[in-house]
């Protein structure tokens, strides 16, 4: 043994599954470490998962699948993965994908890449799940890289993608991006201002960071609810009293994150943005307006609103997330595809994956013809 080897180079990577909140409560000190030399999004930390992991619905049909590589007592890498039943099959999928829109691999760089190919095998081998589906895999997330190496995880991609999408650019301030819109947008921009002055004082304002939160909450719920409804959908994290939205929020909170933007007529909310900066970026996680001000556009003057605002903040960038909505392919400077990877554990999962293929083969040729 040379003198200068470093002693953790001595010792061997070790591999574990967990399946159990009590262990998933145990392993917080080690997965934050790991979190800050990532770094990570706040999608990656132990808070978000164990946050989603204490509110989510459905728990009897859920199962932890977090897959950690240690050495010694530090953690090299997490695999956050969980099961969940869904369509009469077993899905292995991204922990907390039902509220993450990067979900990634945390990654030391210490951490051997064969070592997390072995790791892959470690999950798949533990069974119970038919199917494992991967997806909003940015380009530039670490497991995407392991899927690319010449001697990587070799995981078969799947049709399905997701669109981000993103307003970057090289502005000092907000009213030179505000100045760069189309002349149409300026004009329904102040046109939209001007008929909801109509019905009172019209104010922007980002809550400070001691203003109760609760209120605001509730009040998106339940225009979510009422959007949902009228939209025939339905979503449990806007249930009235669900635990889930509060309990994400708290995290961003405590992270120093969170940064709530209303718009106000006559002191009421018509419109809210829940969003959260990070990778010096605003996320914009969440947002909602009252229809009953849907003529003066309430959601794209407070979206013009928070853009500028960013801008002027010094961040680099504003990011509406995943979809495909009309609003984020008018306003977004760039957009990029996130990829997904999918593949059978059972038999089950063999035929399901054959009947999409035959489906998706169908609907391409029907695409075509028309």
């Amino acid at each position: 043994m040379n003198a200068h080897t470093p002693i953790e180079a001595l010792l061997e990577e070790r591999f574990e599954l967990v399946d159990s909140e009590a262990r998933l409560a145990a392993i917080e000190p080690a997965w934050s470490a790991l979190w800050r030399r990532g770094p990570g999004l706040l999608f990656h930390t132990h808070a978000w998962v164990a946050a989603w992991w204490r509110t989510v619905p459905g728990r009897d049909g859920r199962q932890l699948r977090i897959g950690l590589i240690w050495r010694g007592d530090e953690l090299l890498a997490i695999l956050p993965l969980a099961i969940q039943r869904r369509k009469g099959l077993r899905f292995l999928e991204w922990a907390a994908n039902d509220c993450t829109d990067y979900p990634d691999i945390l990654l030391d760089p210490r951490c051997p890449a064969a070592a997390v190919t072995r790791l892959w095998h470690e999950v798949v081998a533990a069974g119970g799940f038919d199917l494992y589906f991967l997806n909003r895999l940015r380009p530039h997330a670490k497991f995407r890289a392991l899927l690319d190496a010449p001697d990587g995880l070799r995981l078969a991609a799947n049709h399905r993608t997701e669109t981000c999408s993103q307003v970057v650019g090289d502005w000092t301030a907000g009213a030179q991006w505000f100045d760069q819109q189309s002349k149409k947008t300026r004009q329904n921009y102040r046109r939209g201002v001007k008929t909801l002055e109509e019905s009172g004082e019209l104010v922007f304002r980002l809550l400070p960071p001691d203003a109760p939160v609760a209120p605001v909450l509730d009040r998106l719920a339940a225009l979510k609810r009422q959007w949902l409804a009228d939209s025939g959908r339905v979503s449990p994290l806007f249930d009235a009293g669900a635990p889930a939205l509060p309990a994400l929020v708290e995290v961003l909170a405590k992270a120093g994150a969170l940064r709530i933007f209303v718009l106000e007529c006559n002191g009421a909310i018509i419109a809210i943005s829940l969003n959260f900066v990070d990778d010096d970026t605003l996320m914009a996680f969440l947002t909602s307006y009252d229809p009953k001000f849907e003529r003066g556009s309430p959601g794209m003057v407070l979206l013009m609103d928070y853009v500028q605002w960013s801008i002027d903040q010094g961040l680099k960038g504003v990011d509406f997330l995943c979809g495909e909505e009309p609003f984020k392919e008018k306003f977004a400077t760039r957009s990029t595809r996130l990829a997904s990877v999918m593949g059978p554990r059972t038999l089950k999962g063999r035929l399901a994956m054959l009947v999409d293929r035959l489906r998706q083969r169908w609907q391409s040729r029907t695409e075509r013809a028309v």
